[in-house]
C-alpha cells in the first residue's frame, strides 16, 4: 500500500507538491501559537517596517507586528473559512441538487430554472460583499457570505449525477425492495457521485482561500487585530516601494495556499476518473 502511493506521488509531482504544501499549511494552522515566533498582535513601533532579519524573518509591518508571526496565523484563519464554506455549500448543493435531481418535474423547475440560475447571474464575490456589508464584518458573516452563492455550482454538479444514477439497475432494485427515497438516496445514488464532490470540493477550496483574502482585503472580512493574509496586503498598500515585504509574505502564502489545493484537485480528478487513470498507468 505504502509502495502503490509513493508510486502514485512520484508519478505526479505536482500533486506531491500539493499535498506537502497542504500539510505545512495544516501544521501552520494547527500548531499557530508554538510555531509563532511572537504575538502576531502586539505592536512594537520602535521596529516598525524593519526588513527581514534574524530577529525577524519576514520583518515588521508599519506597526511593527512580526510579519512571520501574522503569516502563520493568517493560515488558520483561511482554512478555518474555507473548510466551513466548503462545508456549508457542500451540504446545501446536496440537499437542494439531490431534491431537483432525484424528484424533477415542478420541484426541479422551481429549484433549477429559478433558485439556480438566479444565484449564478449574480457574481459570487459581489454577492458576497454586499451581504458582508449589509450585516458588518465577522468569522461567521464572512462564511456566511461566501456560503450564499459558492453552494450553487455544487448543487448543479449534484443534479446532473443525480440525474444520470437515478435509473440505473440498482437504484430501481432498491425502489422495488420498497426502499424509501432516503434511503435510495443515501445508500444507493450519493455513494456513486461521491467522486466529482470531492474534486468540486478540493479546487472550491482554493477559490474559498482566495475569496477570503478577496474580501479581507477590502476591509470587509475579520476585523483587526486578528490576522489575515488579505488585511495584510491592504495594510501594505501605502509601503509598497519602500517597504516590499510587507506585501511579498502574504502574497507568497496566499498564492501557495491556492496552488496546493489546485494541484490536489487536478490530481484527485486524474485518479479518480478510471480513463486518466488507466493511460497513465495508475
Amino acid at each position: 500500500m505504502r509502495n502503490s502511493v509513493r508510486q502514485r506521488l512520484a508519478s505526479q509531482p505536482l500533486a506531491a507538491a500539493g499535498l506537502f504544501l497542504l500539510m505545512l499549511f495544516t501544521a501552520m494552522a494547527l500548531l499557530a501559537p508554538w510555531l509563532a515566533p511572537a504575538n502576531p498582535a502586539a505592536i512594537d513601533l520602535v521596529h516598525r517596517l524593519a526588513p527581514p532579519s534574524a530577529a525577524h524573518w519576514f520583518g515588521t509591518d508599519e506597526l511593527g507586528r512580526d510579519i512571520l508571526s501574522r503569516v502563520i496565523f493568517g493560515a488558520r484563519l483561511s482554512l478555518l473559512v474555507s473548510v466551513s464554506v466548503v462545508a456549508s455549500s457542500l451540504s446545501l448543493g446536496i440537499l437542494l441538487g439531490g431534491i431537483a435531481g432525484y424528484y424533477g418535474g415542478a420541484i426541479d423547475t422551481v429549484l433549477n430554472i429559478f433558485a439556480m440560475n438566479a444565484f449564478m447571474a449574480l457574481p459570487g464575490i459581489l454577492l458576497a460583499i454586499a451581504f458582508v456589508a449589509f450585516l458588518g464584518p465577522g468569522l461567521i458573516n464572512l462564511i456566511l457570505a461566501l456560503s450564499i452563492g459558492g453552494w450553487v455550482g455544487y448543487a448543479r454538479l449534484v443534479r446532473g449525477q443525480v440525474l444520470a444514477v437515478r435509473e440505473r439497475e440498482f437504484v430501481e432494485a432498491a425502489r422495488a425492495l420498497g426502499a424509501s427515497d432516503l434511503r435510495i438516496f443515501f445508500r444507493h445514488i450519493l455513494p456513486n457521485i461521491v467522486q466529482p464532490l470531492i474534486v468540486q470540493s478540493a479546487i472550491g477550496m482554493a477559490g474559498t482561500v482566495l475569496a477570503e483574502a478577496t474580501l479581507s482585503f477590502l476591509g470587509l472580512g475579520v476585523p483587526p487585530p486578528t490576522a489575515s493574509w488579505g488585511s495584510m496586503l491592504n495594510d501594505a498598500r501605502s509601503h509598497l516601494f519602500d517597504a516590499p515585504h510587507l506585501v511579498v509574505f502574504p502574497a507568497i502564502a496566499v498564492m501557495l495556499c491556492v496552488l496546493s489545493f489546485n494541484f490536489i484537485g487536478d490530481a484527485l480528478r486524474d485518479y479518480l476518473d478510471p480513463r486518466t487513470r488507466m493511460s497513465v498507468g495508475l
